[in-house]
């Protein structure tokens, strides 16, 4: 028979709903006409195994332990699941075939590869298993997705890379926060210090963000605007262009800081002739944004919704399983292949039945355009999160589960949309030997962006003018008739919330420090992945690190303290953002297993070195972390 093992039962029963009638329903799996069965995991059903399985000892903390680091690796099985991990286990030694139906990436790869290698399978029983992609929940993609099964040893490198970085994130996160809590007891902290490779870099991103706007210090700057007079007695407004000779007044971003420099060329320029020393006028196109993957839609839900990543996540696992109407949803890539584009009709469709809101756009669509998305060399394991070809009564779903799914497929609608087009002209004019710049955007073609929502206020439309340049030609000449000098303060960096912390954690690459690591950092390479993004973040609230402020969030005492105490490296993104390019780079068969985990644990040891010359004397006083959120001794994810 063949076995299907799924990751979770919703996938499990839709994947039965497609083989061979009629059906046997048994206790964690389902037999179908043919012989062959279905079954499910529950997530993770085993775990790694704690530190006392290697040694009884080990189950005290001491600094004379570290490192921890296992000679043979070992798991467990869960508690909470033994009964169905008994089930699946019966069923994989009476299977002729394994099909690993884990979800669709490097987490759901080795679920269920660890399950079949624990059963202690043969070597070719293994070599024979194959592997079937799910990333749409409805029956038709289904069945595609099982007449095109691969070997399963084809993602042996995604296996090696999700085990790569499983047992890394368990070295340094059980050794650092045992280490950590000991050196935080002997200074007379009484809570669980839990570090891990990700989360604490995301804490120290919080509290650095806090410390800058603590320690800000506003200064004013100044800028000069005139009125312009042309021979046509038509008038526009331009802004001062400082010269380089103006560089030692100015700060970093270019703003000038020195009132009497102002106020000198305000008085230079009023009254006196100018001339039109350039005239650009360009139309301009913006392509439709691109399809979501998982972090750009939480980004946006808060943004829009206040929703934070992990209530969107969850959301989006109902549209997903439950309600069949949106693809895989854990996805970091923002492209489709080329083969959905067939389904344009029935998608619009479902989406036009499904959302009463997207009635209009549905109707406006071009369904004869054809945007970047479609691209099958940008698509791996996943593709971008789109709306799936089911109808429902829209009424079924909840508030927020609506506003998810009409954001996903009004970002789909989009690919059918022209771009959005604007004229961009701008007028180079020199008085008194200053340059004077006017710029003015002008709405030509709204394309795709007719589907976005109105809103009171948008940095993108302030960039927009309905007032018109005048028609002027190069060496024509003006007048300065009127001027002012406007004096504004610099302001400090906002406090991160859901959205902006989400775009940090994905665009890393801006925090880190080392330039060659810098270098190596692609565009989708971030803290954690977009399936733990989300649950990262709200662990840092569940141990006591964050705290919220409406939507502002700020590092408590407890969380700032630590960061302020722990060697920098620890504190950067540089080393998880490395360890994150290193793993990608074994799921791409460009690196081996050892070539991470020596250089890996030679840095631990380095580490555990630093931190033991550390006293977390800051956190005296303090207390322990919310007991409820007080981590116990499992307190080391990533």
């Amino acid at each position: 028979m063949i076995l299907y093992i799924a990751e979770k039962p919703s996938v499990g029963r839709a994947v039965a709903d497609v083989l061979p009638k009629p059906h046997q329903k048994g206790d964690g799996y389902i037999k179908t006409a043919n012989g062959d069965v279905v079954t499910w995991c529950i997530g993770h059903l085993l775990e790694q195994a704690e530190p006392e399985a290697y040694d009884p000892e080990f189950k005290k903390w001491r600094r004379e332990h570290l490192p921890i680091v296992p000679l043979e690796w070992k798991h467990v099985v869960k508690p909470a699941t033994k009964k169905q991990f008994t089930v699946v286990k019966k069923l994989i030694k009476d299977a002729d075939v394994l099909v690993n139906m884990g979800d669709p990436d490097r987490v759901g790869q080795i679920l269920v590869d660890e399950i079949i290698n624990y059963c202690g399978v043969s070597k070719a029983k293994r070599e024979a298993a194959q592997r079937c992609l799910i990333s749409d929940m409805n029956p038709d993609a289904i069945k595609r997705a099982l007449n095109n099964l691969r070997q399963n040893t084809d993602f042996i490198p995604l296996a090696t890379s999700a085990l790569a970085r499983a047992r890394a994130d368990w070295l340094y996160g059980i050794n650092m926060t045992r280490l950590c809590t000991l050196q935080g007891q002997a200074s007379g902290y009484q809570g669980v210090l839990s570090v891990g490779r990700v989360q604490t870099p995301v804490l120290g991103l919080v509290v650095n963000r806090d410390l800058e706007i603590e320690n800000f210090v506003s200064r004013p700057f100044y800028e000069v605007f005139i009125d312009l007079k042309t021979e046509k007695d038509q008038t526009y407004t331009a802004k001062w262009k400082p010269s380089p000779a103006c560089a030692p007044y100015m700060d970093e971003d270019g703003r000038v800081l020195l009132k009497k420099l102002a106020e000198t060329v305000l008085t230079k320029v009023v009254g006196q002739p100018g001339t039109v020393m350039a005239v650009t006028e360009e139309r301009k196109k913006q392509a439709p944004p691109l399809p979501y993957n998982l972090s750009a839609l939480q980004i946006d839900a808060s943004r829009r919704f206040n929703l934070n990543a992990q209530k969107t996540l969850d959301i989006c696992q109902q549209l997903y399983e439950r309600h069949k109407l949106i693809t895989y949803p854990r996805s970091d890539c923002r492209y489709l292949p080329q083969g959905h584009y067939h389904d344009k009709q029935t998608v619009t469709a479902a989406i036009a039945s499904t959302c009463a809101a997207l009635g209009t756009a549905v109707t406006n669509v071009d369904l004869s355009v054809k945007s970047k998305a479609w691209n099958d060399s940008k698509v791996g394991a996943h593709h971008a999160i789109i709306p799936t070809s089911r109808r429902l009564d829209g009424s079924r779903l909840s508030a927020d589960e609506q506003k998810i799914y009409e954001l996903v497929a009004r970002q789909y609608l989009m690919q059918f949309y022209p771009h959005f087009q604007y004229q961009e002209k701008q007028i180079d004019t020199e008085v008194g030997g200053g340059t004077f710049i006017s710029r003015q955007k002008e709405v030509v073609d709204k394309g795709w962006k007719a589907l976005l929502p109105e809103r009171k206020s948008s940095t993108d439309d302030d960039e927009f003018s309905a007032i018109k340049l005048p028609d002027v030609a190069r060496g024509e000449g003006v007048l300065c008739v009127d001027g002012r000098l406007d004096e504004k303060q610099t302001s400090p960096p906002r406090h991160f919330t859901d959205a902006t912390l989400l775009a940090a954690m994905t665009g890393i690459a801006r925090y880190v420090t080392d330039t060659e690591i810098k270098k190596v950092l692609r565009d989708t390479d971030g803290l954690g992945t977009e399936a733990t993004r989300a649950g990262i973040i709200e662990l840092l609230f569940k141990r006591g690190f964050l705290t919220k402020h409406g939507k502002e969030i700020r590092a408590t005492d407890v969380g700032r303290r630590l960061i302020q105490s722990l060697p920098q490296a620890m504190v950067l993104p540089d080393m998880t953002a490395h360890w994150e390019a290193q793993l990608e780079a074994i799921s791409e068969k460009r690196m081996n297993y050892g070539q991470f985990m020596q250089p890996m644990l030679q840095g631990l040891g380095t580490l555990i070195q630093q931190v033991e010359q550390i006293r977390f004397d800051g956190l005296k006083g303090l207390g322990k972390a919310p007991r409820k959120f007080r981590p116990r001794k499992k307190a080391r994810t990533r």
